[in-house]
């Protein structure tokens, strides 16, 4: 089994500084074999919100794999937005877009969904699913296969399609074909987990789709703030996740959620 932090939103610029200690003490405690920030690192891509990002980071466990989301490509300078749109977060967080984790037991590859000419949207091109699928598709099939982005491929229905990743049906296309099991995304403020068979009718395939809320921001948009902790393995993915609670002064447990493999689908299971 491998644990997973599930961080994502952090919005540096725009934080709750009270939620910082907790937050690293509570995830160092966890020892995590791997953390995943999906996105949104950021609040205006600024040079001193990326270096408050970067210091954060290094007192986190690794291995770490981080892809930046919409508020990291910078907003008001329009030359950097369309010439250099990643620039700062390639320098003080990290240079690798498509950055991969891959053991004995899962493979994670995360995808830059982010784009200069959408304000808060996100895409996925046709060269980016072939180079999630030449990493999928090689994979062993008992290994839990992971995609990290910051925009989601699937939402609850009560969410417009707009929020969606651009081209997500294509993408999940090839999920289905190089069976991937957990999509971890960001980019809403708001936790959810569930499976895609509803949206995606692909055979008999289901993916596990694992929205993380804001960990650190002030917008929780009605949510307190909270991250996810992920125990993954072959048969079975755990989704804890943690609430900030103002009075214990700690993230503490919230809910949990558990998927089973039956087959070659996921399905929830009643948490004990």
């Amino acid at each position: 089994m491998r644990t997973i932090v599930q961080l994502s939103d952090l919005h540096f610029g725009r934080i709750d500084e009270a939620l910082i200690g907790p937050l690293t003490d509570q995830v160092r405690n966890f020892h995590p074999d791997l953390v995943v920030v999906s996105g949104d690192l950021t609040q205006r891509a600024r040079t001193r919100e990326f270096k408050q990002a970067r210091q954060f980071l290094d007192t986190l466990p690794t291995p770490q794999i981080v892809v930046p989301g919409n508020h990291d490509v910078p907003l008001h300078n329009l030359f950097s937005r369309f010439v250099t749109p990643l620039a700062k977060y390639q320098r003080y967080i990290t240079d690798d877009l498509e950055p991969v984790y891959v053991d004995d037991e899962i493979a994670v590859l995360g995808i830059n969904t982010a784009r200069s000419l959408t304000i808060k949207d996100g895409r996925i091109s046709d060269r980016q699913i072939q180079h999630a699928k030449t990493l999928l598709c090689s994979t062993r099939d008992d290994v839990v296969k992971i995609i990290v982005t910051h925009h989601p491929f699937d939402l609850p229905s009560h969410y417009d399609e707009r929020d969606l990743v651009g081209r997500a049906p294509l993408a999940m296309e090839m999920f289905a074909a190089c069976r991937a099991d957990l999509l971890l995304a960001g980019h809403m403020h708001a936790s959810h987990a569930g499976d895609s068979a509803a949206r995606y009718k692909i055979g008999e395939y289901s993916a596990i789709v694992v929205q993380a809320g804001t960990a650190t921001s002030t917008r929780g948009r009605g949510e307190a703030n909270s991250f996810n902790l992920i125990r993954a393995e072959r048969a079975q993915i755990t989704i804890e996740r943690f609430s900030w609670n103002t009075e214990r002064v700690l993230f503490e447990l919230s809910s949990t959620e558990i998927f089973k493999r039956v087959a070659k689908d996921w399905r929830r299971v009643a948490a004990p």
